[in-house]
């Protein structure tokens, strides 16, 4: 029996006057902006040199854009209507009524009213949800399957629960302290320097636990070592809201005076401080992208901010105690209790306007919105178990393995989990620009000399003064008084230079001095006096 290998030819690029429009705008996006002007170049080597490698990053360009068509099979897309009709107008049954199986499952209420209000969690991968009742009740689940893994009441009031590097680890915000448990239900560890804590977040590209406790405390805790490595007291008041920036993994914390203030582990004065509200801050949220921040105050208003410029980009009506940004930039804010709103900018303008519309049924007080990653949903937390609703559009279709894997076995979580802890980045790399790791410092002013370093150049200035020798004269023009006379005028001529600077800073003193009186005689005893010459 004879095998025969057949041979692969590999896929060549099309020339771009084959390629349709769609090919070439795809190709457009992996370019690294416009090719550069080589005509004007005389240096015909470096000319060569840099065609070779335009060449090459058009070639590279196109094979992204070929293999985006496999790895990137699925496309997201949003509600779209005919005529006059209204996105938001649409109803869960209406959708329900027209999507597949499998996202049919996706939508289902979970009624446990002695537990609640129910505050929610999702893992990186969105496979895994962690639900803690205020009242001791916690669940983990898996979406996926729909199975209910764990089950267990903790006896006592939880604020807030938090997923740490991946679903075999959670945290609780409990009444007196935190509490880290396994996905078997285990206490693993009870950490008592936190307190009573409100808010819980974890920074998974640092392996750090984040708390604000009740006396406005903020604390960023190591789970690798167990050390502290920040312990800062806010001093602006209690707060009740405290959200992450996925970009650049600064802590924003929003406050009972209307402050929003932004932390890094390493400083234990706030990064910026904003006057958002004139009333309380009851919820904020962060854009993927870093930029873009929602805010909502007493005053029943949600506003937009620009974190480039921290200016408000757009004011929208309405109160909430629950926000969040889905993966493709919609935001899903809890108003009037049981009533859900998402806002999108479908336009790219960054105006938002009302895009879908959820009511509870009457009596649910909604606690926490979530958007489960990777899929077009939205969990609600409220005070009768918790409910999942389909948002189309809300989350992004195409996952990287090598970032969050919902099919990853034992062995890949494993190997994922000590790569991730050997690529652990330090505190001091948070900050409100990231781009700037990595990049060349630049040159600072040159500072002037101290008043020692002076002193020192004026004695070693008169000592070469003191050392030079003199030429032996005949006729008594070497005598001892005038060699001495001619020692003091080398020395004077070193000095000169010194007290010319000086004078010149006296001058400069006085005049300012001189400025500065020119005041009303009321006034004038105030004035500072004008050195002495």
């Amino acid at each position: 029996m004879v095998v025969k290998v057949a041979k692969v030819q590999k896929t060549k690029p099309l020339p771009a006057a084959e390629q349709t429009e769609e090919e070439k705008m795809s190709v457009k996006k992996y370019l690294r902006g416009e090719a550069a002007d080589l005509g004007e170049l005389q240096d015909k080597k470096l000319k060569g040199q840099l065609a070779v490698r335009e060449e090459l990053y058009g070639k590279s360009a196109q094979a992204a854009a070929q293999a985006e068509k496999w790895l990137m099979p699925s496309e997201g897309g949003y509600l779209e209507v005919e005529g006059i009709e209204k996105t938001w107008r649409i109803k869960q049954d209406a959708i329900a009524a027209e999507v597949d199986i499998l996202s049919l499952r996706k939508q289902f209420d979970i009624v446990l009213p002695d537990f609640g209000p129910y505050t929610l969690d999702f893992s990186l991968s969105g496979r895994y949800m962690i639900a803690g009742g205020k009242k001791g009740h916690m669940a983990l689940l898996d979406m996926k399957n729909m199975d209910l893994i764990k089950e267990f009441q903790v006896r006592e009031t939880v604020r807030d629960v938090v997923f740490l590097h991946n679903q075999k680890l959670f945290a609780a915000a409990q009444k007196k302290y935190v509490y880290m448990y396994s996905d078997n239900g285990t206490e693993m560890h009870c950490l008592k320097e936190h307190g009573a804590v409100t808010k819980l977040q974890f920074l998974n590209k640092h392996f750090l636990l984040t708390s604000i406790n009740k006396l406005g405390q903020l604390h960023y805790q190591d789970i690798t070592t167990g050390e502290m490595i920040g312990n800062y007291r806010t001093g602006l008041g209690r707060t009740d809201t405290m959200e992450v920036n996925p970009y650049n993994n600064v802590i924003g914390v929003g406050h009972s005076g209307g402050t929003v203030s932004m932390w890094k582990p390493t400083s234990a004065a706030p990064l910026v401080k904003m006057l958002c509200h004139q009333g309380p801050v009851t919820a904020m949220a962060f854009h993927s992208n870093g930029h873009l921040m929602a805010t909502a105050g007493m005053e029943r208003k949600i506003k937009l901010w620009d974190l480039r410029k921290f200016e408000v980009l757009q004011t929208l009506p309405g109160t909430t105690k629950s926000m969040q940004f889905s993966q493709k930039g919609l935001l899903a804010a809890a108003t009037g209790g049981s009533f859900v709103q998402v806002f999108g900018d479908l336009s790219g303008s960054q105006e938002y306007s009302r895009y879908m519309g959820h009511s509870m049924a009457k009596g649910y007080q909604i606690k926490k919105v979530q958007f489960r990653p990777y899929e077009d949903v939205l969990a609600i937390g409220h005070s009768q178990g918790w409910s999942s609703i389909l948002i189309p559009g809300s989350g992004e279709p195409n996952f990287d393995t090598w970032v969050a894997n919902p099919f990853e076995t034992r062995k890949q979580r494993n190997e994922k989990e000590v790569r991730s802890l050997l690529d652990k980045l330090p505190p001091e790399t948070i900050m409100l620009d990231p781009s700037k790791i990595g990049s060349v410092k630049p040159a600072t002013k040159k500072e002037g000399p101290t008043k020692q370093d002076i002193e020192a150049q004026k004695e070693a200035a008169i000592e070469d003064a003191k050392k030079t020798k003199l030429k032996k004269k005949t006729k008594g023009r070497s005598k001892p008084s005038k060699v001495t006379k001619k020692k003091q005028e080398a020395i004077m001529r070193a000095k000169k230079p010194f007290l010319e600077k000086q004078d010149e800073k006296v001058k400069k003193k006085r005049k300012r001095v001189e400025e500065e009186n020119q005041l009303p005689k009321s006034l004038q005893r105030f004035a500072r006096k004008v050195p002495a010459s």
